[in-house]
Order: C-alpha cells, then structure tokens, then sequence
C-alpha cells in the first residue's frame, strides 16, 4: 500500500528525527562515559597528538598539522602507551577516521583529572573537517561547514597542549534532508511538480517511445557494452524517470559518465549527487578525463574532495576563474545597495533598492533540468529528496544509478541492533501519534509503522512502478567467472555475464609473476571449520559504553589463525600483500584480525564488509566467523552483506566459516555453503594444522 503524502513526509520526517537522536546520544555516551583510551581502541579517536603546524588552507581556513607527541611516537605499542622509540616512530596508531570526517581537536584529560574535569575538556576544543590522513600526521581544517565560525579564533590555544581527535556526529546532513521533507509536507498535492507526482505515486510514470530505444547514438565512449548502451538510451528517452541497475563491476560509473556527457549535448543542465564524497569525485574525475573541455562545478567542503577535483571545486572557481571574478563583483555590488538602503528617504526608493539586489541576486541563480543520483542504494530517501526540491522549479527527470541487491543505508534507530531495540520502540509509539492527527485509516498506520530508512527511494520506486523503469548492466568487468556464478544465480536472475577479459583470470596470471601452486591456481576456495574446533567468542556488551563501541561484536581466534595460514601462503606464492584484503562482518573479529596480521604485513588492508563496499582487490579472504551449538548467525543471515563480501574479488576468494552453524541461518546460506561444497576447492583445516 502506498502512503499518502501527508503520511509519507510525516513518516519519513519522524524516523529521520529517531535516527538523528540515535546518533547524537550514541555520540554524547562515548564522548561523555568513554575514557580517551576506550575510544581511542574502538577507532573513534587518536590520543597523544600535538601541532605540527599551523597554515592557511583553501578557502582561507586554518589548517592544522596534528601529529603524535614525542612522548608517545611508539606505534609497536597499544595507542595511549609509552614505549621505547622505533623504526616506526612517529606513525599514527590504527584509528577510523576518515578524510571528511568533522571532528574536535582538543586538550587530553590528564590521568589524573577528575571526572568533571574529563567532562569539562571533552566540551572544548574547536571542531574542524579532517582534510589529510597520513602515516604520520592528520590535518584538520578549523570550522565543520561553509562558515568558518569561532573555532578559527581558538587555534592559537592548541598549541601548548597535548591534544586528541574525536569523531563527532554531523547534524549538517541532518538539517538539509529535514529542510527538504519539511518543505514536502507544507506543500499541497495541487503544489507538486510533474516529476514530484510521480515519485509519490500521485501519476504513473510515462514510458520513453520505442523509437528512441532504437535509434542510433554516437556514443563518445567505444568500449561501452549493449547493456550500457541500452540503458542510456532508456534513460535519454524516459520523460520522467529512470533506475540503472549495475550489479558489481558492471562499469556503472561509466554508464553515467556517458549518459551525463549525453545530455550535455542535448543542452540540458545536470545536477549529479551521491550519499558519498567519493562517488561523486569518481564521476567527476571520469568525466574531466573523457572530456576535459565539459564545464563542471563540483560543490561541496574542500577538505571533503579529492585532490584531483579540486580545482572543479565552487571554493578554487570563485577565486581563480572570470566567473569568479563575476560573482565578486555583483556581491560587491550587492553589498553596497543594501548599505544604501539606510539611506533611503522613503519607501518607494527603498523598494526600488531592493528590486535591484533581488535582480543583482538571480544573476547568480541556476537550475538544472536532469538530476542523477548515484549510489541510490545506499542513499537515504530523504536525501535524494534534497536535490529534488532544491531544483524543483526546473528539474523534469530524475535517474536513479545503484544496486538495491548490496548494502542499504546504515541506520541505528531500527530496532535491528539490541542497544537500540527500546528506542525504537518509543519512535513507533511517537509515530504512530502523529500519524492519528492526520485522521487516517488505521491500514494507511499499519504501513507506515513498518517503514524503515533502509528501504530507498530506488526499493520503493522499483516496487511500486515495476521493472518497467529499471535497466539492468549485465556484463561484469571485475570477477572470475566462478567467483561470479552464485550471485548472479541467486540474486540477479542469472542474467550476469562476465567479460572475456576477466572470466577466467587467476592469481598466478598476474603481470608480476607469481608461482603455480595450490592456491594460486584456484579462483574459489573454503575452509570449513565445521566440527566445533573453532567456536566463535562473545564479546562481553554487558555495559552501554561496551554495546555501543562493538555492538553484539563476535569474534574468533582459530579462525582468524586459518585466515593467517592462507595469508601466509598467498605472500609465499608471491602475490603482493597491496592487492590482497581481509574482511569480516563483525568488528571484534576485525580487531582481532588487525592485532594478529598488521605488524607483519603493515600493506595488508583490512577491513569490515560494510566498509568495503565498491572496492575490489586481486584476492579476498573472508572470515564469516559465527560458530557455535546453537547455529545462530545474526546479522550474517542478511543476504546483501554476503553479495558486497562475495563479489570484491578480482581473480581469488577464499572464505572461512562453520558450514554447520551457517548453513542453517537462511535458504541463501544454505545454498552458499551447498555451492561452496560443489564448487570451491574445499579443505577442513585442524588445530594442528595451525598451532
């Protein structure tokens, strides 16, 4: 059952505002019962730093250059400890923040401050956007948003201090999509756009003319498959909108890369988005390479943008280009009319003052015709709606790029996790209250009560307007043909087909040479850990600060030693250690993994499943890690965190798990382990094996 739009906006505003408190108040616990150490080893902090340096970064921000104290340059040792210097002296402790992040640079509690102490520092501080990570140094851009605010007066405080970084929540993408649901609600049904109506099912969509699926296009990009193709043209002729469906490795990005060079050349104006910096960088950096002459703009914070982008960036074009020059001097203009305004002896001059900085303000205003989103499956409805009502008054086609079948939005406030299941409990109750002042059929309630942020726009616009609108990539550029065949059986319909160029392609193929053995030779392989002799362990989550730093985390030591043994025999093969991964759905398996494996292959990546999501390596080893008596899997038992581990892969994968405790947890898993069985080179290591 569709929803109203009234219930709709009602609905999605509602979860919106759960998820938001959800993520504060995780933030407020950590920041506020966690010690510096406890969030350091959780990947939420970096302790022990001190200013480098101070310069002045784009845009005018102060940059500040944060690396370990001198006191603490040891990374052989746990972060937070003092040891005796080494070789690695200097390097940044293993941590989780990422380029983008906002954070607070502050002063560290001392060990011996006292709780209000430590309460009172976590306070202070100035919050700043990372713009570097490096080996040995991260950069902070003082001022999280377009205004630089009052952190910049604060700088100059740091610098005596022994200081950390902590990972803050950011309420800027918060404000945006509520900005924009806000607007929905207000607005009557006689108010919404064409293209409006149809993403709320209000009309059907129209269906492009045959004709023009047929008719021939030069396309700029000769190396693009039929299904590429097809889908271009499908979404050149659909009136209003139109989903891409690119399964992994299916040349996605380059399908949109195309199809945006396509309608540049029809003249129209195109506003490209993502839920992610580095999806639309990616698009950015294809598109300047397949045409440098398209005018391009990319919006967005700098510290947040590639290096390659930059120079595309609104911040860098407003300095350096005649456009830029343009724009100066009407806000210069601008400026002094309204400080003629207070001159004004009356109110006909005053307003025609005023009319002059309205027109003087519209030379700066654009719209758009074409929005295409990318990575809609993992972009939050209420986000794609931003750009929508941002461009309302122009946009009349909206294309939808991404995968439904891989990992949705991550969202807290579901209930899904146990930390949250109380919280989401009061949401529905909240809702369900909103909901009956809107006087509707309890069936319309019911519905809504069931709405999740994970479900996209991309779920719901494939549901309820059919296959009609979607076009699928089939050829896949990234997989052996093995390595392939369970997904694409399982959850594409079969209908992947993987490229002559890839299909057949294996470890001991790479250009640097690498032996013929065992391993190298096979594309699927799986250790089965069946038989007991390699239980999973719990972490204890038993307090609220451990729950919500591991979630209900699992971990297991054997399996992560079967892991080591195959790591090993990888490298001895000669296969490079940079183009080999190692990933896990659980995060205390993941810390596990790092303690055992880092020192020894500091080039070796390692990483959670959600994580890695749109990367790829020559070889990835997986770790599934739940085995126990009970033959309970948890959150493995969701089938898109599978499809991402199974299909990063180039030529090698190799899983490890307890097909006893796995093959019960769903049909899709039964299935895997019973192609596994059929189709992996199956082997049942022992503990002798490995100790």
């Amino acid at each position: 059952m569709r929803l109203s739009p009234q219930a709709f906006f009602t609905t999605q505003l509602s979860l919106l505002e759960a998820e938001q408190a959800t993520e504060v108040a995780e933030t407020t616990l950590l920041l506020s019962a966690a010690a510096p150490s406890v969030l350091a080893r959780a990947g939420l902090a970096i302790t022990n730093l001190s200013v480098n340096s101070l310069k002045t970064g784009l845009g005018g921000r102060t940059v500040i250059e944060l690396g370990l104290d001198p006191a603490y340059a040891s990374t052989n040792l746990k972060n937070g400890e003092k040891g005796i210097a080494s070789k690695s002296e200097g390097a940044l402790p293993e941590h989780g923040i990422r380029t983008g992040d906002i954070v607070r640079v502050g002063e560290m509690p001392k060990g011996s401050a006292r709780k209000k102490e430590v309460t009172d520092l976590k306070d202070k501080g100035i919050e700043g956007v990372v713009t570097r990570i490096g080996e040995r140094a991260i950069w902070v851009a003082a001022g999280k948003g377009s205004d630089q605010g009052n952190d910049e007066q604060d700088v100059d405080t740091l610098t005596n201090s022994r200081l950390w970084v902590v990972k803050l929540a950011n309420d800027v993408t918060y404000k945006r999509m509520n900005w924009a649901l806000s607007k929905l609600l207000k607005t009557p049904q006689e108010g919404f756009t064409s293209l409006q109506r149809v993403l709320l099912g209000l009309d059907s969509p129209s269906m492009p003319d045959p004709s023009e699926l047929t008719q021939h296009l030069a396309f700029t990009n000769d190396n693009l498959n039929e299904s590429q193709k097809q889908a271009i043209k499908f979404a050149l002729a659909s009136p209003q909108i139109a989903l891409i469906h690119g399964p992994p490795g299916t040349g996605k990005t380059s399908t949109i890369v195309e199809l945006v060079l396509q309608f540049l050349k029809k003249g129209e104006r195109v506003l490209v988005c993502g839920p992610s910096n580095i999806s639309v960088d990616n698009i950015v950096e294809r598109i300047v390479a397949s045409s440098p002459a398209t005018p391009i703009v990319r919006m967005g914070h700098p510290a947040r943008l590639l290096p390659s982008v930059l120079d595309h960036s609104l911040e860098v074009l407003t300095r350096t280009s005649e456009a830029g020059a343009i724009v100066k001097d009407i806000r210069e203009e601008i400026d002094q009319k309204i400080a003629s305004t207070k001159k004004a002896k009356g109110g006909k001059e005053r307003k025609t003052i005023w009319q002059e900085i309205n027109a003087g303000r519209s030379q700066g205003k654009g719209g758009f015709d074409i929005i295409v989103i990318d990575e809609a499956g993992q972009g939050l409805e209420a986000g794609c709606w931003v750009p929508i009502v941002t461009a309302a008054e122009s946009v009349k086609k909206l294309v939808l790029a991404g995968d439904h079948l891989q990992l949705p939005p991550t969202v807290k406030s579901s209930g899904k996790q146990e930390t949250y299941k109380d919280d989401a409990a009061e949401r529905l109750k909240a809702l369900e209250l909103e909901l009956e002042k809107l006087s509707l059929k309890q069936t319309e309630i019911k519905t809504a009560k069931k709405w999740d942020l994970e479900y996209t726009m991309f779920d719901r616009l494939l549901n309820e307007h059919g296959e009609g609108i979607k076009r699928l990539l089939n050829t896949q550029y990234r997989m052996h043909e093995t390595i392939m065949r369970f997904p694409s059986d399982q959850l594409y319909g079969g209908k992947l087909l993987a490229a002559e160029s890839v299909k057949a392609r294996l470890l001991k193929d790479l250009e640097y040479g690498v032996e013929d053995t065992e391993d190298t030779r096979e594309s699927l392989v799986y250790y089965d850990t069946q038989g007991g002799d390699f239980p999973e362990n719990n972490e204890d989550t038993s307090t609220p600060k451990k729950s919500v730093l591991l979630g209900d985390s699992k971990s297991n030591e054997s399996e992560a030693a079967v892991i080591k043994l195959h790591l090993q025999k990888l490298v001895a093969a000669g296969v490079r250690v940079e183009d080999i991964a190692v990933i896990t759905p659980y995060n205390a398996q993941l810390a596990i993994l790092q303690g055992m494996l880092r020192e020894q292959y500091p080039g070796l990546e390692l990483g959670s499943v959600d994580g890695f999501q749109g990367r790829e390596k020559e070889a990835i080893i997986v770790s599934l890690v739940r085995s126990n008596d009970e033959r309970e899997v948890g959150f493995l038992g969701e089938k898109r965190r599978l499809n991402v581990a199974m299909t990063r892969p180039k030529r090698h994968l190799c899983v490890v798990g307890d097909s006893e405790t796995v093959g019960h947890g769903s049909a899709f898993l039964k299935n895997w382990m019973k192609f596994l069985e059929e189709h992996a080179d199956l082997r049942y290591p022992t503990l002798d094996d490995l100790y």
